[in-house]
């Protein structure tokens, strides 16, 4: 088992993905949504229409909320399974977008614990959709995760246009 911190990597994609509002807006699954795509604050307290944070705000809620609320659940799901840094933060970056409770469930989840990596790697796409439609920003961000998690930088990096790059580690 590897040290389970989310590396700067991890973070990029995410950041890459969740561009940061400082007011409060629906997201396309039709949740209220603030910062780096987080729709609660760390005391539980549910994002709402209205609401506004400084940039300072929502950096440190992102870290917090990675850490603490992704992180931890997502080294638990997977128990003592063998995981590079770069598949761990993959996970991480899924869980974050689709939640712990469907994380733990996931065929992603499932076959990283049985060993079976490649189709790991592939169930990533299973989560393709938000409100019941397969929308192309999901097929490209689990394109990005599945990239990471196969430690495919050359693919990560064109997928996130260079955002994420082989030099992050």
């Amino acid at each position: 088992m590897t040290d389970r911190k989310v590396g700067p990597r991890a973070r990029a994609l995410m950041h890459h993905f969740e561009e940061c509002r400082l007011k409060a807006y629906l997201c396309p699954a039709k949740v209220w949504t603030i910062g780096w795509g987080n729709t609660y604050y760390p005391d539980g307290r549910k994002v709402k229409a209205g609401d506004r944070i400084t940039q300072a705000e929502a950096d440190e809620l992102f870290a917090q909320v990675v850490e603490c609320d992704f992180a931890a659940p997502v080294a638990a799901a997977i128990g003592a399974a063998p995981s590079t840094p770069a598949q761990f933060g993959a996970m991480v970056a899924l869980a974050y977008n689709i939640g712990v409770s469907a994380f733990r469930t996931s065929t992603v989840a499932r076959r990283h614990r049985s060993g079976d990596h490649d189709g790991a790697a592939d169930a990533f796409a299973l989560w393709n959709k938000a409100g019941g439609r397969v929308l192309a920003g999901l097929v490209r961000r689990r394109a990005a995760e599945a990239a990471l998690y196969r430690s495919d930088f050359a693919e990560l990096s064109r997928l996130t246009n260079g955002a994420v790059s082989r030099a992050d580690s």
